[in-house]
């Protein structure tokens, strides 16, 4: 199993594509394109908005209720999880496609 991949792969990898067309297009500007999209994506998200990426998926804005949880190491005492957005993503069809061929003995 490879690494995981980061922003600046994403960026290399788009730059390599890139740069048989457009030679004069930096890493630089990419990586500055490559970082609005995400700063669009999570101010999206910050504002309550689900971000629908077609064919890819969509990150969806969840409350997660209240709940009672227990401190491990002072199980006698009850600790008060207040409610909370989290982000869920549900992958589009073509991705889940992609992810049947995915070798799962690979990952654990």
């Amino acid at each position: 199993m490879s690494a995981n991949l980061t922003k600046r792969d994403i960026v290399l990898s788009i730059h390599n594509e890139v740069k048989r067309e457009y030679p004069e297009v930096s890493q630089k500007a990419i990586r500055e394109i490559v970082q609005q999209t995400l700063d669009e994506i999570a101010d999206a998200l910050a504002a309550g908005r689900n971000v629908e990426l077609r064919n890819f998926g969509v990150f969806e804005v969840q409350v997660r209720k209240s709940r009672i949880g227990r401190n491990p190491n002072r199980p006698e005492k009850d600790v008060i999880i207040p409610e909370r957005a989290v982000i869920k993503f549900k992958a589009g069809k073509e991705l889940k496609a992609r992810l049947k061929d995915l070798d799962v003995s690979d990952l654990g």
